[in-house]
């Protein structure tokens, strides 16, 4: 697999956004499957979006403390490749949703400090995806989508071999240093690409992905060549990311909930 930094859009609710995002270069697609969130995908949208691109990218499924049959029901109903546990989900809830459906699991923790980090290796699943918890008051408890950045100084104690997602207030602006800083395995987008709550500003799209492209090493783009992107590889349960990619140190509950930035 290539060593370029990957990029997860997330929040997504139609089909139109999750073309384009494939169009232009999406790693995986993340659908909310979490009623109170303003990003929630419904079933019968989510099963348009998987019977269009399921063999084009990695198609996520996020979820809040769900019982395990829904989690089950829904990765089958779509043929989830990905299943995101955005909520308090324990190390064996993963390991069965894992077991149950055959998909891969991305595990989404909250950063405000080391210890939320040194945490996060109680989680032995294929992905550890990062996010900013939020500092501001009556907002403690929100799960994801708040926009608000991870300090990503915080990450130089990770020593995980866990692939990473990075989280948490990504736009266009700032993912180009997010990614020479962190080093991560992919970006992942909600709100900074967002025109309002689930719907995808094309715009923004455009120059999120450019923004990433940018920053890759040696990149086209960087040497002043016009940037050149082919198809995504074709998504597989089996192929999993090298455990020792990354070349640095990386990046559900009752509350409105948004998916992750």
């Amino acid at each position: 697999m290539s060593d370029e930094v990957r990029v997860k859009i997330c929040g997504l609710t139609n089909l139109g956004d999750a073309e384009l995002a494939v169009e232009l270069g999406a790693w995986a697609l993340g659908m909310v499957f979490y009623e109170p969130s303003p990003r929630r995908c419904s079933l019968a949208e989510g099963q348009r979006i998987a019977t269009a691109l399921r063999r084009r990218v990695e198609l996520c499924g996020v979820f809040v403390n769900a019982h395990m049959e829904e989690v089950v029901s829904v990765s089958e109903q779509l043929g989830l490749t990905l299943l995101q546990l955005h909520g308090d989900e324990g190390p064996s809830f993963c390991g069965e949703a894992a077991r149950r459906t055959g998909a891969r699991v991305v595990k989404a923790l909250q950063v405000s400090d080391i210890g939320d980090i040194r945490d996060a290796a109680r989680f032995h699943t294929d992905f550890h995806l990062l996010d900013a918890r939020s500092a501001l008051p009556g907002r403690e408890r929100l799960r994801g989508g708040t926009g608000e950045t991870l300090d990503w100084t915080l990450l130089d104690g990770r020593h995980s071999k866990i692939p990473l997602i990075l989280s948490g207030g990504l736009a266009p602006e700032n993912v180009g240093e997010a990614n020479e800083r962190v080093h991560p395995f992919a970006v992942d987008t909600a709100s900074g690409t967002e025109g309002a709550p689930g719907r995808k500003d094309p715009a923004k799209l455009r120059a999120f992905f450019d923004a990433t492209r940018r920053a890759q090493p040696g990149s086209p783009a960087e040497s002043g060549s016009p940037a050149e992107s082919g198809p995504p590889a074709e998504p597989g349960r089996d192929a999993r990311p090298p455990a020792g990619r990354m070349a640095g140190p990386a990046a559900g509950g009752p509350a409105a909930v948004g998916s992750p930035t």
